[in-house]
């Protein structure tokens, strides 16, 4: 059989592996099972689908929504791969001729349903064929633990007794430990292999912002993407029809999609938004599981979601093609409320599990640190970078308050005063002088801390007491849906002491800024090639009665639009053309470019510059004058911290700037930029722990040297000659 090298080149026309997909194919290949997380737009489906095409026999894929079988089938045939997908869309004939293809053995990859899967009859048909292998894709659905639990996930568990000697394999884009375990346990894995990618999606620029003028919010996110896809998520249906009928009826493309819409309507519109015949679709959680659109370019929440694990899986819906995008989350303190009346139903031991998820995603909207480091840390993962560039708080879009320890001091001074028996909307009222009723009631309105901050406002006061709970000053307490309770801490006791101060942030009023990840994937493209492509593309798509993004993804346009080919042979270099796409479409894209560069006197086939690579985005990756200053002053020995302030860089930048370097002038001393004591420790932690990643030399030394001096001295230790 094929390479998988060779096989992901031919067939996919990308020439190299992602993290981990190398590994997570392997185990494919040597038939041991795997429980594999990597995240939207991390090139998970490949993981299965190319050892498909390198072993012989069928790959069968449990998926649990027709339209990603149908997108995902879609997308493979357009590649030229042998795929098909049985469910309750195709009649008796068309089933019996999938059936025919597989004992044919023409078909390499089958897609079912879990229901499906598990009749006696299509288990029977199974047994009768050569399997090479099983994928449960959006694994965590077999977990109660998990934001997506499907309880006839749990029928999975029969296929290591049915096929002992074929492996099964779990994919998924998010997971926390406890979901990864559950995903093993419940498939009966057998010592399986669990890898876990990064959680980060350094292409997001994340923004989170307390819900107000709902529609303007909006309407100031789309129009900053008016020619892309967008999804918009809310948590009721009415608010669904509500927002869709507002934007329609303010000039924009968009239509609904929920449960409660008819059958055909709903996929009606779930189409035309695939088309790109609407830009946006305004949807509740019951919509994006089941698609594999490429090229959205936002997504907004218009409340907050029911868990982090959720947040992350829809707002990953956004730039699955490796591009910039746009995550807006807009909440209220009233969301979780009502996430916590609707799931007050539940048994008990679902409805605790439920409360501590929920608890995880009010923290991550209080919370005043790194959206992608709140995230990653979440998943029980490091975040290395200091400022990820790509979020409202480290673009600096949302300030400090002057005093936060004054202001922290008085908020948990008032909960205790109040007993620790009122929630936060009580205790801002207090605060703020309310003379309601229950106040006066309560005598409240004769406590030392009241009215304490009347002239902040109370919307304010209750964003601060949320940024005090999702730092871990305040908790909540109490299992009534209804009704909870804030208590102080240990950490908040600590806060009243004067020992620690909290970080409380309030909105600034200031232009949204671009963010650096969304400069770099545009670099050296032709923007008006780009258009010119991206509307043959649509053309193209309609006529094959496919979405556009299966024909070529953004990222491809773009490449085309960045090297212009001029030649069948060059096409073939472009980032994501394999040789069926370039058959099937390759004369017509160099005829197009080839229109276009001619009046505009554009040279072909630029090819000798490397098209920019997808880098964290703390990377520099334009040769500034800052960084060519920051090199100047180290040369001359200037430390870390100067250099900072010399260039007006985060230290986490200049400790970049500081590697590069390093590695460039083969530098093996690191005497003017770290002490000579903290760079003996981490030489000797390197020589346990080598040198490939930083995070076993930062749990080495126990978290007491920071990344920058790790990664600094880690540069400096790979130039040092050998000890003899």
């Amino acid at each position: 059989m094929e390479s998988l090298e060779t096989i992901l080149r031919r067939v996919w026309g990308y020439d190299q592996f992602r993290p981990l997909q190398a590994e997570a194919m392997q185990c494919v290949l040597a038939g041991r099972d795997s429980v594999v997380v990597l995240p939207t737009g991390g090139g998970k489906s490949l993981c299965f689908q190319a050892p498909a095409l390198a072993m012989p026999g069928l790959a069968v894929v449990v998926s649990p929504l027709i339209s990603l079988m149908k997108d995902q089938v879609d997308t493979l045939v357009d590649n030229g791969v042998a795929a098909a997908s049985v469910n309750s869309t195709l009649d008796a004939s068309e089933r019996r001729e999938i059936a025919e293809r597989i004992r044919r053995e023409e078909l390499k990859l089958l897609y079912l349903s879990p229901e499906r899967l598990m009749t006696p009859r299509t288990l029977d048909f199974l047994r009768t064929i050569n399997i090479s292998f099983f994928a449960v894709d959006e694994a965590h659905c077999i977990s109660d633990w998990g934001h997506d639990f499907r309880p006839e996930y749990r029928m999975l568990r029969q296929l290591k007794e049915l096929f002992p000697q074929v492996g099964v394999h779990g994919y998924t884009a998010t997971a926390t430990e406890r979901v990864r375990h559950d995903i093993a346990r419940e498939l009966q894995l057998r010592e399986p292999e669990i890898l876990v990618g990064s959680f980060d999606r350094p292409n997001l620029i994340y923004r989170i912002e307390r819900r107000g003028d709902l529609v303007r919010q909006v309407r100031e996110v789309i129009d900053r993407h008016r020619d892309d896809s967008g999804i918009i998520y809310c948590i009721r249906r009415a608010d669904v029809e509500s927002l869709a009928a507002s934007l329609v009826a303010a000039g924009y493309s968009a239509l609904p999609y929920h449960a409660g819409l008819d059958d055909q309507v709903r996929r009606k519109n779930q189409d035309d938004f695939l088309n790109d015949r609407v830009r946006i679709i305004v949807a509740t959680v019951a919509f994006g599981m089941g698609i594999d659109k490429s090229d959205v370019r936002y997504v907004i929440h218009t409340g907050a979601p029911k868990s982090l694990e959720q947040f992350q899986q829809e707002s990953g819906r956004a730039g699955r093609d490796g591009l910039e995008a746009e995550c807006c989350l807009f909440y209220t303190g009233g969301d979780f409320g009502i996430w916590r009346k609707m799931q007050s139903e539940l048994p008990p031991e679902a409805y605790k599990v439920a409360l501590q998820v929920l608890r995880g995603i009010e923290d991550f909207c209080g919370g005043v640190t790194c959206r992608h480091r709140a995230i990653v840390e979440y998943f029980g993962q490091t975040f290395e970078s200091e400022n990820c560039q790509a979020c409202d708080v480290c673009l600096s879009e949302i300030d400090v308050i002057d005093d936060p320890l004054v202001i922290g001091q008085k908020i948990l001074s008032s909960v205790l005063r109040q007993g620790e028996a009122y929630g936060a909307e009580y205790t801002a009222l207090v605060l703020t002088g309310s003379r309601e009723q229950r106040i006066l009631d309560s005598g409240h309105d004769q406590l030392s801390t009241w009215g304490l901050l009347k002239d902040e406002g109370k919307r304010a006061v209750r964003d601060w007491i949320e940024q005090l709970t999702g730092q871990g000053f305040l908790e909540r307490a109490g299992d009534d849906a209804k009704f909870q309770v804030l208590k102080v801490t240990t950490a908040g006791r600590r806060l009243l002491r004067g020992e620690v101060a909290p970080r409380l942030l309030k909105p600034q009023v200031k232009e949204k800024r671009e963010g650096r990840v969304s400069t770099v994937s545009w670099e050296g493209v032709d923007r008006g090639l780009f258009e010119v492509l991206r509307a043959w593309r649509r053309k193209r798509a309609e006529a094959r009665g496919l979405p556009p993004f299966v024909v070529f993804s953004d990222a491809t346009l773009r490449s085309l639009a960045r090297h212009r080919p001029s030649t069948p042979e060059r096409l073939l270099d472009v980032h994501g053309i394999g040789q069926a796409k370039a058959a099937d479409y390759g004369a017509e894209v160099l005829e197009k470019i080839a229109e276009y560069c001619r009046p505009n006197g554009l040279p072909r086939d630029v090819f000798d510059v490397p098209p920019p690579r997808r880098q964290p985005a703390t990377s520099d990756v334009s040769g500034s004058a800052a960084k060519h200053e920051a090199m100047r002053l180290f040369r001359q020995g200037r430390s870390v911290a100067d250099v900072c302030q010399a260039v007006g860089r985060s230290r986490s930048t200049v400790s970049d700037y500081l590697a590069e370097m390093i590695v460039a002038e083969e530098i093996s001393d690191p005497t003017f930029w770290i002490d000579a004591h903290s760079f003996a420790r981490i030489r000797a932690a390197a020589a346990r722990c080598g040198l490939d990643r930083l995070k076993p030399l930062y749990e080495a030394l126990e978290g007491t040297v920071t990344y920058e001096d790790l990664r600094i001295a880690a540069a400096c230790l790979r130039n040092a000659p050998p000890t003899p």
